[in-house]
């Protein structure tokens, strides 16, 4: 993703890449907000509203299948692979930050409803790890940090929605726990195309880095 100049950027350190200290982690990619078929579409279409159109055309053409190919990459070179989930452990929402509750009892996305579920194209497979946040960043609410650490992973690829929330928030706060943090530009989708765009041109300024997906599959080997 080419953007203008940007003297902020001029003060980011060069990191290679390296792929045996890599991990992908996908953000959210539930029935709730991330599908056609959840919550928030039906939410949408029950008010005549067209807002949604964006944000699922693009899940559909470009987040999930460019998710499918990172992850195929990633389980071949033996690197871990985390799914990131939002939702509440009770249907009442009583375990989850005040600003969450309403938007979590409202999708019913809980810890045994479907709208909580991963989609089913990237169901977690043997192996692969699953944190569940009551937050809009990861870190803040679950282990990912002592995790990664553990799985030797110093270098991570973010995808999933939304991307100007917890995409964001997530890859802000991995940055400023020390690690080399890619937003996959393709493999990222919010509601509004400008909200995108600006998370991905601001993330550059000091965050980490922005690429493509054929970009991430070609730096790591594929």
């Amino acid at each position: 993703m080419s953007t203008p100049p940007d003297y902020i950027r001029a003060y980011m350190a060069e990191r290679p890449v390296d792929a045996a200290r890599a991990a992908l982690v996908m953000i959210d990619m539930q029935y709730a907000t991330g599908s056609r078929q959840g919550a928030l579409a039906r939410k949408l279409q029950a008010e005549g509203s067209r807002v949604g159109d964006y944000r699922f055309d693009r899940i559909e053409r470009s987040v999930m299948p460019n998710t499918l190919r990172l992850r195929a990459h990633f389980t071949k070179l033996q690197r871990p692979v985390l799914h990131v989930t939002i939702g509440a452990a009770r249907p009442d929402a009583l375990d989850a930050p005040v600003h969450m509750r309403k938007l979590f009892v409202e999708f019913e996305n809980h810890v045994g409803s479907r709208q909580h579920e991963i989609v089913d194209e990237l169901k977690p497979l043997p192996g692969e790890h699953v944190l569940r946040k009551t937050t809009i960043g990861a870190f803040a609410s679950t282990g990912i940090d002592s995790l990664l650490r553990a799985l030797g992973c110093e270098q991570l690829y973010l995808t999933g929605v939304s991307t100007n929330m917890c995409v964001e928030t997530t890859a802000r706060e991995a940055a400023d726990r020390g690690y080399l943090v890619t937003l996959v530009e393709d493999a990222c989708g919010t509601t509004h195309e400008d909200l995108h765009q600006a998370t991905m041109r601001n993330f550059q300024r000091l965050f980490g880095r922005v690429c493509s997906c054929d970009d991430a599959l070609r730096e790591l080997g594929a």
